[in-house]
């Protein structure tokens, strides 16, 4: 009986890790669809702002649950271009986690897709190093909606990161202030099979991208392939 239950024990812890690596692979596989379909999309991210940005997070179905006047959990992934300079092509992902909220983040009863663009080094160093709370530590408005929109808006050269939603179909800029934005170095150690902190991820290229990545940044390559913001 206790071989029994020593053989069941070793099974199940053996199996945990595998569990947890599968899913993550299956939320960067979820973020890829994400980016694609919104990418597809007629009236969708403007070309000339997702040309300018540094990074990209991509939050596939966030959820809502009601603490005081409303609140948001979710988690995802985080892909910037290659090098210091953010100049070369999208690299691998870092895993990202979403929490908290506003009154202004109502997403009703169901799921909602979050598109998060990072428009400078600045934005993008703070989140991979800690905790970002958005409209404080990071300036955050609603992105601009439609191909032809200019990054050259007042909210986009004002903003350090433009944020996007889709829901019931619907894609809109919406605003994410309050909310925080951190790395979930966890979620990296389930998905790369290793410890690795964020930054090493993106800024120092310590890992290759996953399989499950390759939907995203081949659709994030195909789309922007190029930096063209000014430096």
């Amino acid at each position: 009986m206790n071989r029994v239950l020593l053989s069941i024990g070793l099974v199940s812890v053996l199996a945990l890790p595998a569990f947890a690596q599968k899913k993550e692979q299956e939320r960067t596989e979820n973020a890829g669809t994400v980016m694609q379909e919104i990418l597809n999309a007629p009236d969708s991210i403007p070309q000339d702002v997702l040309d300018k940005a540094e990074c990209v997070v991509v939050l596939p179905s966030v959820v809502k649950f009601a603490i005081g006047i409303g609140g948001s959990y979710g988690r995802g992934v985080m892909t910037c271009r290659d090098g210091k300079d953010f100049q070369g092509k999208w690299g691998a992902p870092t895993m990202m986690a979403l929490e908290g909220g506003s009154a202004g983040l109502q997403l009703g009863g169901n799921a909602t897709d979050f598109v998060l663009l990072l428009m400078n080094s600045r934005s993008a160093s703070s989140i991979l190093s800690s905790k970002v709370k958005l409209g404080g530590d990071a300036s955050a408005a609603a992105g601009p909606v439609g191909r032809t929109a200019s990054a050259e808006t007042d909210v986009a050269l004002r903003s350090d990161i433009l944020s996007y939603s889709r829901a019931r179909g619907l894609f809109a800029g919406i605003s994410l202030a309050g909310s925080t934005l951190r790395p979930d170095n966890d979620a990296n150690k389930n998905l790369y099979g290793k410890k690795i902190e964020a930054k090493d991820v993106v800024l120092n290229a310590a890992v290759t991208p996953p399989p499950s990545a390759t939907k995203l940044l081949t659709t994030l390559d195909k789309a922007s392939p190029k930096n063209k913001s000014n430096k």
